[in-house]
Formats: C-alpha cells, sequence, structure tokens
C-alpha cells in the first residue's frame, strides 16, 4: 500500500503520463490530414489541391475557437469528465474521417475532431497544472509530447499509407485514442486520476490587482511569442529549401533539417520546465524573451549550416519558455477560471499569432530574404522582455494578500 506521499507522487505521474499522451493526440489530425491531401485524397476526391485542403477549414476553426467554452466546462463541471470527452470525441472523429468517402462527410468529421480536440490545451494543461507537484517539469514533459505528436502525424501517416491505405492513417490513430479513453475511464475508476479541486503544489496568494496586471503583461507576450513561432514555421523550410534543395536530398534533406530543430526543440521545454521548477518563473520567462533578440538578429545574417545550428537554438529558446509562461497563467489565475483562461491563451497564442504566416510571407515576398523578417521578429522579443519587466516580482508563499477571486 502506498503512503500518503507515494499517492500523490503516483496520481501526479499518471496524470502527467495520460496528459501528455493527450497533447500528443491533439496534434495528430491536422498533420495527417496535409500529409494525406498530395498522397492520396485529391485523388481519391477527384478534387483540386485547394479544394482538398479547404476539408478542414471548419476543424481547425473549430479547434482553436471552442477552446474557451471547453475551458469553461472544465472549470464549472469536471476536468476529468472533459478529459474523458476529448478521448472518446477525438477517437470517434477519427474514424469516422476514415470511414467517411465524400467531401462533405470527411469535413464533417474532421469538424467533429477538430471541436472535441480543443478540449485538451485549457482543460489538459489546467488539471495537469493541478495534479502535478513539480509544476514546471511535468508542463516541460508535456511540451515534448505535444511537439513529437505533429511529427509523429507526419510520419505515421506514410508508414500506413504504404502498408494499408490512406483510411488506415485515421482509423488505426483513433483506434487508439478509443483505447486511451477505456484506459483513462479505467484510472478513474480506480482512483489512479482524480478530480482535484485544488493544486498539489499550490501557489503563493496574489492580489487582485497584481491579477490584473499580469493578465494584461501575458497577453501581450502570449502573441509576441506566438507570432515568432507561427511566422518561423513556414520560415525555416523555406530558408532551408534555398539553402540545401540544390545540394543534394531535395525535400527529404528539408524535411530532416526541419524535423530535427523541432526534436530539439521539443526536448528544450523539458529543461525550461526544470528551470521553471528551481527558478523563478518569472525570472526564466524574461530572460528566455531576451534571449531571443540578439538570436533572431543574428539568424537574419546566416545561410547553410549556421543558419541549421541557429535555428535549434532560436526554436529551442521560443518553445523553453512556455513552461514558465504556463506557470505564470495557473499561478495569477483564480482556480475557478483557470481552464477558461487557459481557453483564452489558446486563442491569443495560435489564433491571433497565426497572422506569424501572413507576416513571413509579406516580408520575404517583399524583400526576397529573411533578414527583415528575422529583424522584425528580434523587435517582438524585444517587445516582449519590456513588458515582462513589468510583471510583479515572486512573492514568499506566506505572504498575506487580498485574493483574486
Amino acid at each position: 500500500m502506498f503512503n500518503a506521499m507515494q499517492q500523490r507522487q503516483f496520481t501526479s505521474w499518471i496524470a502527467t503520463g495520460f496528459a501528455g499522451i493527450g497533447h500528443t493526440y491533439s496534434h495528430l489530425f491536422a498533420p495527417i490530414f496535409f500529409t494525406l491531401v498530395p498522397l492520396a485524397l485529391e485523388s481519391h476526391l477527384d478534387l483540386s489541391h485547394g479544394e482538398t485542403v479547404s476539408l478542414i477549414v471548419a476543424g481547425n476553426l473549430l479547434f482553436g475557437f471552442a477552446a474557451p467554452l471547453a475551458g469553461w466546462l472544465g472549470d464549472k463541471w469536471s476536468a476529468t469528465g472533459m478529459m474523458a470527452l476529448f478521448y472518446l470525441g477525438t477517437g470517434i472523429g477519427m474514424v469516422m474521417v476514415g470511414l467517411s468517402d465524400t467531401p462533405f462527410a470527411i469535413a464533417f468529421w474532421l469538424g467533429v475532431t477538430g471541436l472535441f480536440g480543443s478540449i485538451y490545451h485549457p482543460v489538459g494543461i489546467a488539471w495537469l497544472v493541478r495534479v502535478s507537484v513539480n509544476t514546471g517539469t511535468a508542463l516541460g514533459i508535456n511540451g515534448l509530447f505535444g511537439a513529437m505528436g505533429a511529427a509523429l502525424g507526419s510520419v505515421m501517416t506514410g508508414v500506413l499509407i504504404g502498408w494499408l491505405g490512406w483510411r488506415a492513417a485515421y482509423l488505426v490513430p483513433g483506434a487508439v485514442v478509443l483505447a486511451t479513453f477505456v484506459a483513462f475511464v479505467f484510472a478513474l475508476a480506480k482512483g489512479w486520476v482524480e478530480e482535484s479541486k485544488a493544486d498539489q503544489a499550490p501557489p503563493p496568494p496574489v492580489s487582485r490587482a497584481d491579477t490584473y496586471r499580469v493578465i494584461g503583461v501575458l497577453a501581450f507576450t502570449m502573441v509576441s511569442a506566438g507570432l515568432i513561432a507561427h511566422a518561423l514555421s513556414p520560415a525555416l523550410p523555406k530558408a532551408f529549401a534555398l539553402d540545401f534543395s540544390d545540394a543534394g536530398g531535395g525535400v527529404m534533406a528539408v524535411s530532416s533539417l526541419v524535423g530535427l530543430v523541432y526534436a530539439a526543440a521539443g526536448v528544450m521545454q523539458i529543461v525550461g520546465g526544470r528551470l521553471a521548477d528551481m527558478l523563478p518563473a518569472r525570472r526564466v520567462y524574461l530572460y528566455g524573451f531576451l534571449a531571443q533578440v540578439p538570436i533572431l538578429l543574428a539568424a537574419g545574417w546566416l545561410s547553410g549550416s549556421a543558419l541549421v545550428a541557429m535555428a535549434i537554438v532560436m526554436v529551442s529558446v521560443n518553445f523553453g519558455i512556455l513552461p514558465a509562461e504556463n506557470i505564470l497563467v495557473a499561478r495569477y489565475t483564480p482556480l475557478n477560471h483557470r481552464a477558461l483562461v487557459f481557453g483564452l491563451k489558446f486563442v491569443l497564442a495560435t489564433g491571433i499569432a497565426s497572422l506569424g504566416v501572413v507576416l513571413e510571407g509579406t516580408l520575404f515576398d517583399l524583400t526576397g530574404s529573411f533578414t527583415a523578417l528575422f529583424a522584425t521578429l528580434a523587435g517582438l522579443a524585444l517587445a516582449g522582455t519590456l513588458a515582462i519587466t513589468q510583471l510583479p516580482g515572486e512573492r514568499p508563499a506566506e505572504a498575506s494578500l487580498e485574493p483574486a477571486e
């Protein structure tokens, strides 16, 4: 039998595992689809590239903009109940995409998948923060699972198409997600996963004024960091293609280099999470933003192998600040509204910040290089750094403050 401390550690690691697996699943359905489009769906549906790609638009919109509603339900009803719905609905949606034949049916079930997939980021992260003991480390591990999900989606799709046909690319992972739903419900029934209403590692109390101040600052920095991340997503493959496509290897060389960058960035989230456990989260967040300024400026003047090396550092730092950011969100958000706020964060960091793709394309078309883009992104990092200096300093846990409600 476990003593109280061992039980706490056990349930924390079980929750970390389910939350990490869920993060992987939440990043599967779009990469699978975008890999399927040129390899199978265009010919199967007899549609143009643009017509085929448009089938996922509703799913992507629901994945982003339904997140606050999912977070609100997680706060008001049940975080574990919403996580169970995430596994169930996402699994059913993916299986039904694989069984569909018409464009309308595929678009509909991609929409269902996106709707249930929207549950994860607001509810799963808020739940993980609540049940974890070493919160930064848990968030870092969780971030690695998410980063690996995007890479796994593309690789797995190519393998399944070759072995079993395009339908298997959704049927197989959908069945795995449904099996995880069964395992999650079993863990709930056994008491291995708990519906915690209080943090395992409670943050220090904060004042209402500090809460409003932090929310304002973080809203700005989350958009800034998101714009940088979204602009880098199309910029790096294009930059690598300009430097390496003619040097041998072609598409595989470029895709492998991009994969290397993001794999390293995923690992860096564990490092960032560990630092956020050891040091004040505000300091980790500040130095992470500040470090991006010279890195981004330097990247604008590099090419070839030097750019690849700098890109690994650049994206790793951008990803590495996310655990500290999530800790700050949790610390200054009332417990009964935390999932809702994480949902709103998801809209800012992935919805509004997706304009970074437009920024990247516009500046490259105007200048023919990435120097102006990286300089602009460095400016965003500098603005974020200055904003973070306005965050309140770390307060001791025993401080007596008016709690935010």
